[in-house]
């Protein structure tokens, strides 16, 4: 994983180096330990804050440099508008937009966890603590030397200052500090290059889930050729890199309780195979695992925070390539359930991945439900653009729960249509289905087939070809992928599936 920054808890104490950033209310009201350590500056804040027209709303900032009376260098105060109305979001996106004030140079930073009424409690802190860890991500491995003028990024060491240090910090590390090791662990994965990150190795990183108690299994392709998963073995077969399925179990739940299920796509790179994708932004299709590295993050989030839940995670790991062996269109393949599907276009090969690992785990695990993920579709982009993924699924609790998740995290989900007239439009001639359904609705058809491989079990697919990739940037996502879908699976979890 990219290196996190170094995170401390301490007492309320007026810092002696670096950066000093307190939060403030509307009215330029400050909470009473920020007030004590800003005394020796005198009436400071309020002149600077009359003549910058700054009272303490929301999103807004006070940047006040070598501010006299204190030892640290700059002081930021950030309007945190009213309080009370601030959900549980707001303080991930407060922790991100202090952790974006902190110059490139400064070696130390010092967040005061306070409003107008006092101390944040532990919970609010440690999701102040969760945005400065996802805002400060930087992917940069592979840069040997920078630019004229360009700052390496910043890595201070961060202390966030609370009442109750020792109860902030167990609540950082028992449930935010996992998570956002998870979101960090799947953004990396997206952000590696295809020529590192290939089939066997991506296998290989998830192996390291071992380390929090994950159970990893690995099917290699002989193993998948006696299972009959033709589906998901034709897309890989032009491709000198063999394909892999990876199985993780956390076992957290009681041992007669059924799992609940992730399913990732895991296409390492995707040409488009014989159907080739035109040149330009090719190279983005490096992230077109994104599903699979969400899936990932969040079995290692789930076991690292000892949640109470028995889970599966699974990965269909290929690349799509046009060599002289690949799949052409025309050809017909078997899946593992014994459907029969005619390919029309080898650059809709994502939906032959997910159709054999789907109807795997339904069949030898059993699922409480199943939740895919997968960058399937640049007909949901222009759907629902970058903002929202798509949701289609056959059961309107877990569609609402996912909704819910998804507002509280703010990876958002819009739920699309499923309906037997789209099914006419994946009907082949020649096979049981054919893998595209034409230019209208691609999006749903592509649905479609994955739901003939779910049978009754509550089911969800996730089309996130918008959000994962190029993934709008935010007060917590500096990178091209935000690693998204990991915070809102967690959630969904924690709300509803551990005991």
């Amino acid at each position: 994983m990219a290196d996190a920054r170094k995170l401390a808890f301490a007492a309320f104490s007026a810092p002696t180096e670096g950066v000093l950033i307190v939060f403030c209310e509307e009215g330029l009201k400050l909470g009473p330990s920020t007030r004590k350590a800003l005394a020796a500056t005198g009436d400071l804040v309020e002149r600077a804050a009359a003549a910058d027209k700054f009272t303490g709303k929301a999103g807004s900032a006070l940047d006040i440099v070598a501010p006299a009376g204190l030892k640290v260098t700059r002081l930021v105060v950030i309007g945190v508008g009213k309080a009370s109305k601030l959900k549980t979001q707001d303080w991930v996106k407060l922790g991100g937009t202090a952790m974006g004030k902190v110059p490139s140079r400064a070696e130390a930073a010092t967040i005061f966890a306070e409003i107008a009424t006092g101390s944040l409690k532990p919970e609010q802190v440690a999701e102040v603590a969760l945005g400065t860890q996802l805002r400060s991500y930087v992917f940069d491995r592979y840069k040997t030397k920078r630019r004229e003028g360009e700052e390496a990024p910043a890595k201070p060491a961060i202390t966030i200052a609370v009442a109750n240090a020792a109860s902030a910090k167990r609540a950082w590390e028992q449930s935010r500090e996992p998570l956002a090791d998870g979101v960090s662990m799947a953004r990396d994965l997206i952000n590696e290059p295809a020529n590192v990150l290939y089939p066997e190795e991506f296998a290989k990183r998830a192996g390291a889930l071992k380390k929090v108690g994950v159970i990893v299994e690995v099917l290699d392709v002989p193993a998948m050729k006696k299972l009959g998963m033709n589906a998901l073995l034709g897309v890989g077969q032009g491709s000198r890199k063999d394909s892999r399925i990876v199985i993780m179990r956390w076992n957290g739940g009681k041992k007669k309780d059924a799992p609940v299920a992730f399913i990732g796509k895991g296409v390492t790179f995707d040409t488009g195979g014989i159907s080739i994708k035109p040149a330009a932004g090719m190279e983005d299709m490096k992230g077109d695992m994104a599903g699979a590295a969400c899936v990932v993050g969040l079995m290692h989030a789930l076991a690292a925070r000892k949640a109470k839940v028995n889970a599966v995670g699974a990965i269909g790991i290929v690349e799509n390539m046009p060599d002289g062996n690949a799949q052409r269109p025309g050809d017909i393949v078997k899946t593992m359930n014994g459907q029969t599907i005619e390919i029309i276009n080898t650059d809709a090969e994502g939906r032959l991945v997910l159709a054999d690992v789907l109807h795997y785990v339904n069949t030898r695990h059993t699922p409480k439900f199943m939740i895919d993920l997968a960058t399937l579709t640049g007909a949901i982009i222009v759907a629902l653009g970058q903002e929202y993924a798509g949701m289609f699924g056959n059961d309107d609790r877990l569609c609402d729960r996912l909704t819910k998740a998804g507002q509280e995290t703010m990876e958002r989900v819009w739920r699309m249509p499923l309906g037997p007239e789209y099914d006419k439009q994946i009907d082949s001639k020649f096979a049981d289905m054919k893998n595209t359904g034409g230019r209208y609705g691609g999006s749903i058809t592509a649905a479609q087939l994955l739901a003939r491989f779910v049978d009754k079990t509550p089911w969800v697919h996730l089309d996130i070809a918008g959000t994962a990739l190029g993934s709008p940037q935010s007060d917590i996502n500096k990178s091209w992928s935000s690693g998204w879908g990991v915070r809102l699976l967690n959630q969904l979890v924690e709300d509803h599936y551990e005991r």
